[in-house]
């Protein structure tokens, strides 16, 4: 339906309940048919939605991807019905047709919102916590993208609803700590204050005092009656003037206006029924049959949403005055494309490892590219969750960003594994940015919630994992991850690199940063490694999953597959049988996902047909995969232990005279 931008009386002759009536109805009509989803918060907030979209949100629904667009986070993405019905009735890509095949195969309208699959849905949701904490990331990345472009370019607020249940989550706790801490004056939370959860009213769990804890780190606070337009738009008004993040506790009755439903965990997450749906038509004077909204609603609503249009044209000529730097600086900055710089700078990286061949951790050789690159790419921002020194993420060059500071390029995350992932996920929503952050491979556990939402969203993030086995040493089993690699690496779309030297750790990180489209973990060592390769002008074999590092002539008798630290082990381990005339290929494996994806002829030319040996140090995990039934696995059984690297890879059985033995009878029982 094309209708044109009327005057703004036009808009106003429609009554605020008519408006978020249609959300109401047009989101219980939609449950109804298709007997699944939660009409609770869809109708306990369309006040509060409607209020936000109509008089605050800068959007155009023509163009939901435009730069400087408000972003809007349904963090409570359950309520996914709220987003479906305001993108349809404001005129975006989602038409009546997908409203009613609500949770169905192919639809636009899936059961909670996810990005890339629905035209303006901003981030994934549905995890609790996730969509609050990923929004500080966009957030911050609209001020940082300020303080590069100015307020000609970027100058946009970020909008989020969120539910009792994303604030008890504890990522709710780091995200609030770090907004209130870098002072994000942009970010407005509007809380689905309805005190109800799935079990029954939140008192039974809970009775922290919300207001209290933003307000102690740092937040703007308030409360309001959710369902008063006029105190809703006063909120938000204030709000968006404050210096601080901003927490609107909006107190709402869910599943409003069904008279024997409202206000309890019953207008949660079912379909209110048929009598129950007509009583709250009743209740509400919403006297029109399902999935019907009334022409001069929907004229309203439709208005509402080509407002925007104004602003984003005004946008444009802003950016068509600007100079040819200054555009080609916010082009880059948003595609972030790698530069011909970034290309040559990894070159002479390569060329000097090749030839320097040092021994190296492989998180040192990983701060030595980053040194060499850092400079080239403008988008690439880097951090830590209060392990700089430890996972050396800090390039050269690189300025913290700070309250009030937002031109930097190096984040300071606190020890807040789950929000830096999350936070990371909101830079690269925002766009602009190739967020990268660092922690230790065994707390991948802690940020393994939103690592998984960027496999899904296919959003170029990189985890920097450091520590990536029992070679960390004395500080022990808590610290020494075993099962972490195998956990990663069944997560689809995920690429989990374990390079072996300098040049694999280049190469890994070249992968990572050209992967546009799926986040990546780069596992890297405390202690040193030699650096076997020597191919200074070579294809990246790293982007090939893995490679024959040797392959013996006349053929082979056993095949011998390593990744990171242990490839040097298996190399001393092919040495060792070669005094026995037993003929060893070696492989690096450093990334099973992109071997995955090769060609079955080059995966048959790299395993061969003899009997082979995986070695890792961490549990077998998906290793049968590639080493077959009847292959062999050195690696760890159970948790490491407290006692030097040397000590624990003796202890362990990891040792070119334990994987020697392994090839012998992978060997003998082929020849039985």
């Amino acid at each position: 339906m094309n209708i044109s931008v009327h005057a703004e009386a036009d808009l106003y002759a429609v009554s605020h309940n008519n408006l978020a009536n249609a959300v109401r109805f047009l989101a219980v009509d939609a449950i109804e048919t298709s007997q699944s989803g939660h009409p609770g918060l869809p109708m306990g907030m369309a006040d509060v939605a409607t209020v936000l979209f109509s008089r605050f949100l800068k959007f155009d629904s023509a163009h939901p991807n435009w730069p400087d667009r408000d972003r809007f986070v349904l963090s409570a993405g359950h309520g996914s019905m709220l987003l479906y019905a305001l993108l349809h009735l404001t005129g975006g890509d989602v038409s009546l047709n997908d409203i009613k095949a609500f949770r169905q195969w192919g639809s636009k309208t899936p059961g909670h919102p996810e990005y890339g699959h629905t035209p303006g849905v901003e981030m994934t949701t549905g995890p609790l916590g996730q969509g609050i904490a990923t929004a500080v990331g966009m957030a911050l990345a609209e001020r940082m993208a300020n303080a590069r472009h100015g307020d000609g370019l970027v100058d946009h607020f970020t909008y989020v609803i969120a539910g009792d249940g994303c604030l008890m989550e504890g990522i709710s706790q780091e995200a609030i700590s770090l907004a209130g801490h870098l002072g994000l004056g942009r970010l407005l939370v509007l809380f689905d204050d309805n005190g109800i959860s799935i079990d029954g009213p939140t008192s039974l769990a809970t009775s922290d005092d919300q207001l209290a804890r933003f307000a102690a780190s740092g937040w703007s606070v308030r409360s309001i009656d959710g369902h008063d337009p006029e105190a809703i738009a006063q909120a938000i008004a204030e709000e968006r003037e404050t210096a601080k993040p901003s927490l609107i506790a909006c107190r709402t009755i869910i599943g409003y206006g069904a008279p024997d439903r409202q206000g309890t965990e019953k207008a949660h997450g079912a379909p209110l029924g048929t009598e129950q749906a007509a009583a709250a038509r009743r209740a509400l004077g919403w006297d029109y049959q399902p999935f019907v909204v009334p022409i001069p609603i929907l004229k309203a609503w439709r208005m509402i949403g080509q407002r925007g249009q104004v602003d984003r044209l005004a946008w444009l000529d802003r950016y068509e005055g600007a100079t040819p730097e200054q555009r080609d600086m916010f082009v880059e900055g948003k595609a972030v494309a790698l530069p011909a710089a970034y290309a040559l700078a990894a070159a002479k990286l390569r060329e000097r490892f090749a030839s320097e061949r040092p021994k190296l951790a492989t998180r040192q050789a990983s701060q030595h590219v980053l040194d060499g690159i850092a400079g080239t790419i403008a988008g690439l921002v880097g951090g830590s969750a209060d392990l700089t020194h430890s996972n050396l993420t800090h390039a050269k060059g690189q300025a913290p960003v700070k309250r009030g500071a937002f031109a930097g390029d190096y984040i300071h995350y606190g020890i807040r594994e789950h929000g830096m992932a999350a936070a990371m996920n909101g830079l690269a929503l925002h766009g602009g940015f190739i967020p990268y952050g660092g922690t230790f491979l065994a707390f991948s556990d802690y940020s393994r919630p939103a690592i998984r939402l960027a496999a899904l969203m296919r959003l170029r993030v990189i985890h920097v994992m450091t520590h990536d086995s029992i070679g960390l040493g004395e500080d022990g089993p808590t610290h020494q991850p075993v099962e972490h690699l195998a956990a990663l690496r069944v997560i689809p779309n995920l690429l989990v690199f374990r390079p072996a030297d300098a040049v694999e750790t280049l190469e890994a990180w070249d992968c990572a940063l050209n992967s546009e489209d799926r986040p990546s973990v780069l596992c890297l060592s405390r202690q040193a490694l030699p650096t076997f390769r020597s191919d200074a002008r070579g294809k990246n074999r790293v982007s090939r999953g893995a490679y024959l590092v040797v392959s013996p002539d006349g053929g082979r008798d056993v095949t011998l597959i390593a990744t990171g630290s242990e490839v040097s082990i298996a190399l001393d381990a092919a040495r060792l049988l070669a005094s026995e005339h037993i003929r060893a290929a070696v492989v690096s494996a450093p990334c099973f996902a992109l071997f995955e994806q090769q060609p079955d002829d080059y995966r048959a030319t790299v395993l061969g047909t003899a009997p082979r040996v995986g070695v890792e140090a961490a549990v077998q995990g998906d290793w049968s995969r590639w080493i077959g039934a009847d292959g062999e696995f050195v690696g760890m059984r159970g948790f490491g232990a407290s006692a030097p690297a040397p000590v624990l890879y003796r202890e362990f059985g990891i040792t070119p005279q334990s994987i020697a033995e392994a090839a012998r009878r992978a060997i003998a029982r082929k020849g039985q």
